[in-house]
């Protein structure tokens, strides 16, 4: 039987008594809400955030995560069990350090691992035996491998396995979800030597209820990006039937109410202005840019990209026929737009249709505005918008509303009374009572 490093037997042992200093380099969407989980069960969290404003905002428990509960972030700074800091000069200080950092794709479409290679690079300098670095980050498979192992191996001259234990654990974090959270969604972990996967599935199945390992960080990686693909591609498939709909004259909402009726065989996907976040936009990229490498082309995601950054100009063409109807030229409308985030109930914008639909419109002339409860100012082809209230006089003056996120906090039902005309992206409205003569679905 061969023995274990002490290097792994030490670092099992602290994990295991929850006396494991973490590191989280990434305070956001991802890493906030993981650093909490940590902290709540009394492991000491240092979370590395290079904005420093945010950085500041952790150390003072003000919240800007909406999964994460007020009174859990205030009690874990205030006992001491969360801190965060600008620098990585304490990464020697951390047990296990977990990298939640952005993975943007280029105006090509292709990877960006810049983060990821910087924060590597940065954790390099200070690394130490006996640590566990994981990587949450959604990226293509070969990530872990083939950039940052070479990368900790080659700076700190250490060896993966046998000083110190490197993963692959894709977050799964769904804004907004108040049924999974952080510690009920499973957990994928996977790792290039048994170590390290022994070691991160420790780590993992301390604060989360279901840890699933499997045989390389190559794997996890693919596991998630195809997740993302998954409902890439079947919202390509929604968006493609509403366009289809829109020629044959028939409702797309319609139609897919009753279709969901069915009891198998059939899931709920929805139409609308396009895709947002991180995830959606982005992930399925990365593993067509990959796929290239093998000499293989993954025609159903590049479909599945085009179809669904189709969908604002779609939305712009409505939104022209809806007013050509009225007899006002785009050029001479005052359109508001209701909903800047790119998905209901959330402050996040990043991807946004709207942000596509508010440029295509202004680029017409138009005068737009927009209301969002969530976001208070976005940029748009280089201008400054500032989210305006939601006033009667307000939905008196413009020409014509379009709804392109369905926040509930949203009054719909005088929204349409209101206004002149409705243009509703998201069927929000197509269950209500109201006058439907004013309402235009996607």
């Amino acid at each position: 039987m061969i023995d274990k490093p002490p290097a792994l037997i030490n670092l099992q042992s602290k994990i295991e008594a929850h006396t494991a200093v973490v590191g989280v380099v990434g305070l956001g969407y991802v890493g906030l809400p993981f650093a909490v989980e940590k902290a709540k069960v009394g492991y000491q969290v240092l979370g590395i955030e290079q904005n420093p404003r945010r950085a500041e905002q952790v150390n003072l428990a003000q919240n800007y995560i909406t999964d994460v509960n007020d009174d859990d972030l205030k009690k874990v700074v205030i006992s001491g069990k969360l801190q965060a800091v600008v620098g990585f000069n304490r990464v020697s200080e951390m047990d296990v350090i977990v990298i939640c950092v952005p993975t943007p794709l280029t105006k090509n479409l292709t990877p960006n691992l810049s983060y990821i290679e910087n924060v590597t690079q940065a954790i390099a300098q200070h690394l130490k035996p006996g640590q566990l670095v994981t990587l949450e980050s959604t990226t293509y498979p070969g990530t872990t491998d083939e950039v940052m192992k070479p990368l900790l191996e080659q700076t700190s001259g250490l060896k993966q396995g046998e000083d110190f234990f490197v993963a692959h654990s894709p977050e799964r974090v769904d804004p907004g979800n108040q049924r999974y959270t952080t510690k009920n969604t499973s957990k994928v972990v996977g790792a290039s030597d048994p170590y390290s996967l022994e070691v991160a599935t420790l780590f993992y199945k301390q604060t989360i209820e279901h840890v699933v390992p499997v045989s390389s960080a190559k794997t996890a990686e693919l596991v998630k990006v195809f997740e993302n693909t998954f409902r890439a591609v079947n919202i390509a498939l929604v968006n493609e039937l509403a366009l289809l709909c829109d020629r044959m004259e028939l409702n797309v909402w319609e139609v897919l109410d009753a279709a969901n009726t069915k009891p198998f065989g059939i899931m709920p996907f929805y139409p609308g202005p396009g895709v947002g976040g991180h995830c959606i936009p982005l992930d399925p990229h990365y593993l067509e840019w990959k796929a290239k490498e093998f000499n293989f082309e993954t025609r159903f995601i590049a479909l599945a990209g085009e179809i669904n950054r189709r969908m604002p100009e779609f939305v712009r063409e409505k939104a022209w026929r809806v007013l050509n109807r009225l007899g006002i030229a785009p050029a001479k409308a005052k359109v508001l737009v209701v909903g800047a985030a790119y998905k209901k109930n959330l402050a996040d914008w990043r991807e946004s249709p709207a942000t596509i639909v508010i440029s295509y419109l202004w680029a017409d002339g138009v005068d737009v505005v927009y209301h969002d409860p969530y976001v208070p100012e976005i940029e748009v082809a280089g201008e400054t918008f500032r989210s305006i209230e939601l006033t009667d006089d307000v939905l008196r003056a413009v020409d014509l509303v379009i709804i392109n996120t369905d926040h509930s906090q949203i009054d719909y039902l005088n929204l349409i009374a209101k206004a002149k005309a409705v243009l509703d992206t998201r069927g929000v409205t197509r269950t209500l009572n109201c006058d439907k003569e004013k309402v235009t679905l996607l």
